[in-house]
């Protein structure tokens, strides 16, 4: 059996890496190469060097795109965990209806991004245009209706994956904590956070992820307004790329910089919470 799957092994694998090499990684090579140089379409490419990168750094909708994402990033990944890990401890308090409740809580990560902004955008301007003003009249609504909006859809999905991470704790380990007199503050301290930060590793990068490439949400909600303030580093790759005659190869410049960036960040990420991890 195994000298027929050793034998048969390349037949079935490649398919797989032809798909890979045609889907990803051809285009991935290729939009490093298109980085540096100026073109229409691929095949009129002309190599120029870094100039795409400096005027990428120099480009003051970038800087302005790349500081708005940081700070949506890090209150989003605050807000979101924290409350995701908070209804995870509630929910695992053996409550009634609680299958009820995690149903409902996942329900809005179904939604499409794109549905999701044009809904919330009619929420919050339902509530804004009794003070006289809409979402878009400064970016400080944006922001905060983003991360509303961001929460609402992600809090669910980290829930439910707190929740796998909690119940797989030792009953007979809380037990003995409780027995030898820890409050349930040194409980969740010293046992529950511990022993949840495979999960937390989970839902940290997901959610960072997911708020750095942030689009459809972004693009339905806000559209950068007013005035780009509000534009997240996606969208405006999208608008350079698309929106500006000539600048194409900075836009790819900005794509390249954009996924080196949110891999840096990442695997930071994982590198330092994957440190704290401790055997269940």
């Amino acid at each position: 059996m195994q000298k027929t799957l050793k034998r048969y092994f390349p037949i079935f694998v490649l398919p797989t890496l032809l798909a890979f090499a045609v889907a990803f990684l051809i285009p991935f090579v290729m939009g490093i190469y298109l980085s540096f140089c100026n073109f229409t379409t691929v095949i009129d490419a002309r190599f120029t060097g870094i100039s795409n990168y400096t005027k990428m750094f120099s480009n003051q909708d970038f800087l302005s795109a790349l500081s708005f994402t940081a700070r949506f990033t890090v209150v989003s990944v605050i807000l979101i965990n924290a409350g995701a890990f908070l209804l995870a401890l509630a929910l695992t308090k053996g409550i009634k209806g609680t299958n009820l409740y995690r149903t409902v809580f996942f329900m809005p990560n179904l939604i499409g991004g794109i549905v999701l902004g044009y809904i919330w955008q009619l929420i919050v301007n339902a509530v804004l245009l009794r003070s006289g003003v809409t979402i878009t009249t400064s970016a400080k609504y944006g922001f905060w209706g983003l991360v509303i909006l961001m929460g609402w859809q992600m809090i669910g999905y980290m829930m439910i994956i707190y929740i796998a991470g909690i119940q797989n704790i030792s009953t007979e380990l809380m037990e003995a904590a409780k027995i030898d007199g820890a409050t349930n503050l040194q409980i969740l301290g010293k046992i529950t956070i511990p022993l949840v930060m495979p999960s937390i590793t989970i839902c940290l990068f997901l959610t960072l992820t997911n708020s750095f490439k942030l689009f459809d949400q972004n693009l339905a909600l806000t559209a950068g307004l007013p005035g780009r303030q509000t534009q997240m580093l996606a969208l405006d790759i999208y608008n350079t790329f698309y929106g500006r005659t000539g600048w194409e190869g900075v836009g790819q410049a900005q794509a390249v910089g954009f996924f080196v960036m949110v891999a840096a960040i990442a695997l930071l990420q994982l590198y330092f919470t994957r440190r704290r991890e401790v055997e269940n």
